[in-house]
């Protein structure tokens, strides 16, 4: 989705098993942009307006995201939400 070279990457369901994508496409995203999806889209979201990776870098939700990322080198980051 960032368009980096990265060592490692991580599955994507484009529509989440959750919402009916468990035998669907996946597409391999780096660790910090499959979490980021997850952060800043609900899983109806993502099933329902962005099914693929054009659909996720025109998403307006993860601009401000992907224009960051593309200048870092880091392979990974800890973006998730404290539970309370």
């Amino acid at each position: 989705m960032c368009e980096r070279e990265v060592q490692a990457t991580s599955r994507h369901h484009l529509v989440p098993r959750e919402e009916g994508g468990k035998y669907g496409p996946t597409v391999e995203l780096c660790q910090p942009c499959h979490s980021s999806v997850h952060r800043f889209l609900s899983n109806r979201d993502l099933a329902q307006r962005y099914s693929s990776v054009e659909l996720l870098r025109a998403a307006e939700e993860l601009q401000t995201y992907l224009r960051w990322i593309r200048k870092q080198r880091v392979e990974r980051i800890a973006n998730r939400r404290a539970r309370r």
